[in-house]
């Protein structure tokens, strides 16, 4: 099996706790579903923030849909000026057979603007 990374982001309107956990929970189901993955495949998660996003952390929203047992972890992206606000990242790795062109990135809301290359 080979491990692949999957991309994904997207924007929040505010920075409010159920929203965060709402669009982080919309932003890892749609990673799943795009690249027909189980929560047996991943390996783990990588989250990251805008500095703007202080009320909680998204892996805590990824526990609280069932990913428990799936290694996550958080940080802040780098304060860079004019930069896209209010942004959750994700770098999810998982055992995923097949072509490294084949793994659909995910980039909603706001966040599409990031890569329109990806954008769903």
């Amino acid at each position: 099996m080979t491990v692949r990374a999957i991309r994904g982001a997207t924007q929040l309107e505010g920075d409010e706790r159920e929203h965060l956990f709402e669009r982080t929970t919309e932003l890892v189901q749609a990673v799943l579903a795009a690249n027909d993955l189980g929560i047996d495949e991943l390996i783990s998660i990588f989250f990251t923030c805008t500095p703007d996003l202080r009320s909680d952390f998204p892996a805590t929203a990824a526990r609280e849909m069932g990913l428990g047992a799936v290694p996550l972890m958080c940080a802040v992206e780098i304060d860079v000026p004019h930069a896209l606000p209010r942004v959750v990242r994700l770098m999810a790795h998982a055992n995923l057979d097949r072509p490294r062109d084949d793994v659909r990135h995910v980039y909603l809301h706001g966040a599409t603007v990031l890569r329109r290359d990806l954008a769903q």
